[in-house]
Order: structure tokens, then sequence, then C-alpha cells
């Protein structure tokens, strides 16, 4: 098969930069188009240079249409505006369209779910291989434990994120929920202050810390009776996500239409 030719959305930002960068260094993949908000100051800048490589000759552009008339997925780490806009053109191409954008709502989700007829969409809200295994983990020891030991998910992330808790605490919370085998939009708690009464049991709770320059830092909590069990996964740089994104994309590419997740892409599913 021919070198896949990807799109990254975001080109000018952090993880759009290091998505340009793994490119670069990964067998099979090449930089096809580099996509950027209209109006950004960035626009025509030479992606490779903004990405700390020599000039590559791919300029940033607003025009994704134009951008994917040649290419075979686009790597989409943005904001829910922008990758709602993405999908439409990415299910028109009928191309890959990897998201790891965070802070979708429930009807953004459903846009993209309705669109996977025409696209291949790879969607998780953490690409990194650590924590899709700890998912599953979090979903098997949630499964074995019952009640008696409440759930409690801690989060830390740079000052500059924007949404809470992160796409990842709640892909976390998703998994302690399916473990149970309940809601999680029954059972989540969030941002507890002030007099909050006693801890419902069942209740999923979420804590979201930001400072300095963390990566990422993600806990999930079993405190039971006199007891206590803790998974963690603590991200060093964001190039672990841009090396998720990259082989799910490569995974998908000649796939058939349909919506998967970094389960599907790393064989996790039924574990």
């Amino acid at each position: 098969m021919a070198d896949m030719r990807l799109i990254v959305a975001g080109a000018g930002g952090r993880m759009g930069r290091a998505l340009t960068r793994v490119i670069s260094e990964t067998p099979g993949a090449v930089l096809a188009g580099a996509l950027e908000a209209p109006g950004s100051e960035l626009l025509g800048k030479d992606a490779g240079v903004l990405a700390g490589l020599p000039a590559n000759g791919i300029k940033l552009s607003a025009d994704l249409w134009a951008l994917s008339a040649e290419a075979d997925g686009i790597l989409d780490f943005t904001v829910p505006g922008a990758t709602i806009a993405n999908v439409a053109i990415a299910a028109q191409r009928g191309i890959v369209h990897v998201i790891g954008t965070t802070g979708l709502s429930a009807s953004d989700d459903a846009v993209i779910k309705s669109v996977s007829s025409q696209a291949i969409v790879v969607k998780s809200g953490n690409m990194s291989l650590g924590v899709n295994l700890l998912a599953a983990l979090v979903r098997r020891v949630a499964h074995s434990l019952d009640e008696n030991f409440d759930i409690e998910i801690l989060e830390m992330h740079h000052k500059s994120k924007i949404d809470a808790p992160s796409g990842t605490a709640l892909m976390l919370g998703e998994a302690a929920a399916e473990g149970r085998g309940v809601g999680l939009g029954q059972h989540s708690v969030r941002g507890r202050d002030g007099v909050t009464g006693a801890r419902r049991a069942g209740d999923i709770g979420f804590a979201s810390l930001r400072g300095g320059t963390a990566a990422g830092d993600h806990s999930v909590i079993f405190a039971g009776p006199y007891e206590r069990i803790v998974l963690s996964h603590h991200a060093e740089d964001r190039l672990i996500f841009a090396h998720g994104a990259l082989k799910a994309a490569l995974w998908a590419h000649g796939k058939k239409p349909g919506f998967y997740t970094m389960t599907d892409v790393l064989g996790l599913s039924g574990f």
C-alpha cells in the first residue's frame, strides 16, 4: 500500500506541530496538508519550519476541501466547532478522520457517529497506548469490585487547557461505568464545593487540577473499607498522543467506513 497522505488539523498549535514531527519520522505516512483556522496569523507559514523541521513546502491553509482532494486522512486535535466542521468534509471525501479533540458534547458525538456510514472515524479521548490499557484495567477492576469501593478520578493538566474534566478523565469514567454496568451520566459527580452531604453509593467522582506544563496525569482511585487501589498514568510528552494518532490512522487506512476507537486499534475489545 502506498504511503498514507495525512492532513494535520490545527497544524500551528502544540499538538499539530507534534503530529507534523511524528509524521516525518513514521514510515508509511506523509504530510499532505496543514490546516489552520481562518484568520490565523500562521496561514501561509511552512508546516515543517513551525514544527522545528526543515522546510517541507506544506503551507498552512484554512481550506480543508482543497487540502483533502489528494489526502487519505486527517488528524484532528482541535476544538469542537472546528472538528464538527471537519467531520462533514471528511465524510464527503470518504477519508479517515482520527479525532482526539476533547470537550465534545453529546450532540457533537451524535454528529460524528452519523457520518460513519461514509467515513472511517477513529475517536478517543486519549490516543496513548498506556491510557487505553489503563481504561481496560479500570473497566475490569470496576466489574470485579462492588459499590463498597467508591470510584474517584483525579486529573491534572497544564494551565492552558480550557476544558474540564479532561477527555481522558471522562473516558476513564466511562470505562468504570461500563464495568459497573451503569450509565456515567446518572452517576457522575463533578466539582464538589460547600456542604455536599455524604457521598452516594455508586457515584463516580471527578476532580480537575490545572497548572504549569503538566502534559496529563490521571489516577483512578477505588476506595474501599480500609484499603485503596490506585491505577495511574502520567504523560511526560504530548508526542505519545501523536504516536498513538499515527498508529490509529495507519490501522484505519483501508478499513470499511465505521466508527472505531483505540480499543479497536489496539485489539482490546473484550478485555
